[in-house]
């Protein structure tokens, strides 16, 4: 597969970088919440699964959720009423036999991020290195310039599909540690939803979308 070439028009990068900072400023967000979320997290809760009960009612963006209080990742977050960001917690049934992948979720308006497929064409490809990545079946690596601001970040991609699969991981901070990638997508019921998780779990971008849209309907968010 052969990816896409970016065009060469002369100090392009830059308004590109501008276009895309606050929407990348949000994923950066996404992800340092996670890293509080698990240092924080004195006790080891039971996984969510597909199904639990005892539901909160939550509307975002005039969307009235039903969210099973198991699934957020932040008990302050357990109340009634209206919210401007909801992180939950889904799992991915990786491989056969299936283990599960825990998939972090933050559910925000459409108006603070853009999908991931947009940041491809809009700044992520006016960012690739020469270089190319290899290790996920299916998808192309390009790693993004280090002189562009994006040390050891990898951006992921399907390069056949028309609306493609697309996350931006970065790299490992410790040894023995998996790198994180995150994504981000619009949804047909006009809310935005943003993934983050562990670089492993790309090796099953096929399955990604139709497992979470399981999650995301139990809730009415897809």
């Amino acid at each position: 597969m052969n990816p896409r070439s970016p065009p060469k028009t002369p100090g392009s990068s830059i308004g590109y970088n501008l276009a895309g900072i606050a929407v990348l400023v949000l994923l950066m967000a996404v992800g340092v919440a996670y890293l509080v979320d698990a240092a924080g997290r004195g006790r080891q809760a039971p996984a969510p699964v597909l199904g639990d009960g005892n539901v909160v009612l939550q509307t975002i963006s005039g969307l009235e959720l039903i969210i099973p209080a198991a699934w957020f990742r932040d008990e302050g977050q357990i109340r009634q009423g209206f919210s401007d960001q909801i992180d939950l917690r889904f799992m991915l049934a990786a491989g056969d036999p299936p283990a599960l992948l825990p998939i972090d979720v933050s559910l925000v308006p459409r108006s603070r991020v853009r999908p991931s497929s947009a940041l491809l064409d809009n700044v992520y490809l006016h960012e690739f290195d020469t270089a190319d990545a290899s290790g996920v079946p299916g998808l192309v690596g390009k790693p993004l310039r280090d002189e562009a601001g994006f040390s050891g970040e990898t951006v992921w991609y399907d390069a056949l599909s028309p609306a493609p699969f697309v996350a931006k991981c970065s790299a490992p901070v410790e040894v023995k540690k998996s790198g994180r990638c995150l994504r981000s997508v619009y949804l047909d019921s006009g809310i935005a939803v943003i993934y983050a998780f562990d670089a492993p779990a790309l090796a099953f971008w096929q399955e990604f979308d139709a497992q979470m849209a399981l999650w995301l309907a139990q809730i009415g968010a897809n």
